[in-house]
C-alpha cells in the first residue's frame, strides 16, 4: 500500500522511518508498535463501541521512497544501494503483522515541511494517530529540526503521544543499516545475519552465461537481479537457492566477482546448485547467503581452478549441514 488510510474515526499506531533491511533495530520499534496497536491505545471511541472492551488499533508503517539521502545529497556524494528494495521490504513488513505500509514520496518539498507542517498533513490527517513510535535518533522536517523532543511536544499538543525506542545493540555497537552494509562489504555475511536476524538475500532471474561452469564440470545459474541492491563482497559463498519463489532450499555454491583466471571483466553472479541437474534459464531465483568461503582468486589455468571448485563444494556442503 503505497496512499493515505482512510482512518474513518479511528485511532492507528504508527512507526516512521526507512526501515532499509528491516533489521534487529527496526524490528524492536515495530514490535513497540505492535504491541501497542494490540492493546489498542488511546483508541476510546472504538471501545466504547465494544462496550467497554478495548479493541486492537491498526499498526501503519509510514516510509519514504527515494532514500532521502538521494534526494538531498550534493556533490560527489553517493547513495547507498538499498539492502531490502521497497517489494522486499513490503514483504518483510506486512509478515509482521502490520495492517499497512505507505509510502510518502520523498522530495525537496517534504523535506522543507516544518515539524509541525508535516505531523499534520502526513500523521495526523490520514491516520489519527493514538501514539508515534520512531526510533531514538529519529528526527523529521526541515533541517532535522523534529527530534524526539520536539515530536513529543507536538504530539502532546495534537493529543498522541511518542515513544522512541532505544537503539539494540550487539556486540557493543548498535545495530545499524550502515554496520550491516560494512558486514556485506567485507563479505562478513554471517555476520550481516545477526543484525538482520535472518541470512542476507538477493533475487533475479537467472540468465544465459557463457557456459564455462559447465566445460568444468560445476554448471552455473548466472542471476541477473530483478532490482539494484547491496551486493556481498566478491568471493565465493556457501548459500541456499530458492526457485520460482518456492520454499524448497537447495543448496549452492555461490561465486561473485570477475573470473579472473579467464580475465574477465564484468562482475558476474553465479551459484552452483549442489546435486542439481537441468535447465534454470528464465527461472526466478532467489539466494540467501549462508557463510563466506574464501575471496575470489586467480588460478594458473583450469586444472587449479577445477581442484578449489571441489574444495568450495565440499566446504560448502559442510556448512550448510552445520
Amino acid at each position: 500500500m503505497s496512499g493515505p488510510v482512510s482512518h474513518d474515526g479511528a485511532h492507528s499506531i504508527v512507526a516512521i522511518g526507512i526501515f532499509d533491511g528491516v533489521h534487529l533495530g527496526h524490528r524492536a520499534i515495530l514490535a513497540r508498535a505492535l504491541a501497542r496497536a494490540a492493546a489498542g491505545a488511546g483508541d476510546a471511541g472504538r471501545a466504547a463501541t465494544t462496550g467497554g472492551a478495548t479493541a486492537r488499533s491498526r499498526c501503519v508503517v509510514v516510509s519514504f521512497d527515494p532514500h532521502p539521502d538521494v534526494v538531498l545529497a550534493r556533490g560527489a556524494f553517493t547513495s547507498p544501494l538499498p539492502l531490502t528494495p521497497l517489494d522486499e521490504k513490503r514483504a518483510l513488513l506486512m509478515a509482521l503483522g502490520i495492517d499497512a505500509f505507505v509510502v510518502l514520496p520523498f522530495t525537496r518539498e517534504l523535506a522543507s515541511l516544518s515539524p509541525e507542517a508535516f505531523v499534520d498533513e502526513h500523521l495526523v490527517r490520514p491516520f489519527a494517530p493514538a501514539a508515534l513510535v520512531v526510533g531514538e535518533g529519529f528526527a523529521l522536517g526541515r533541517g532535522r529540526t523534529g527530534t524526539v523532543e520536539r515530536l513529543a511536544a507536538i504530539g502532546e499538543a495534537r493529543g498522541f503521544a511518542v515513544e522512541a525506542v532505544p537503539l539494540v545493540q550487539l556486540d557493543g555497537a548498535p545495530v545499524s543499516s550502515t554496520r550491516i552494509r560494512e558486514r556485506l562489504a567485507a563479505g562478513g555475511v554471517a555476520e550481516a545475519a545477526r543484525l538482520l536476524g535472518r541470512r542476507y538475500r538477493i533475487a533475479g532471474r537467472v540468465v544465459t552465461g557463457d557456459g564455462r561452469g559447465r566445460t568444468l564440470g560445476f554448471p552455473t545459474a548466472n542471476l541477473m537481479l530483478d532490482e539494484e541492491r547491496v551486493v556481498p563482497a566478491d568471493g565465493v559463498y556457501a548459500a541456499l537457492a530458492y526457485l520460482d519463489g518456492g520454499r524448497e532450499a537447495h543448496a549452492a555454491a555461490m561465486s561473485i566477482g570477475l573470473r579472473p583466471t579467464f580475465g574477465g571483466h564484468t562482475r558476474t553472479i553465479e551459484a552452483h546448485l549442489l546435486d542439481w541437474s537441468g535447465d534454470l534459464v528464465g527461472r526466478p531465483m532467489t539466494v540467501e547467503f549462508a557463510a563466506w568461503l574464501r575471496p575470489e582468486l586467480r588460478f594458473d589455468g583450469a586444472e587449479a581452478l577445477i581442484a578449489a571448485m571441489k574444495d568450495d563444494v565440499a566446504e560448502a556442503r559442510r556448512r550448510l549441514a552445520g
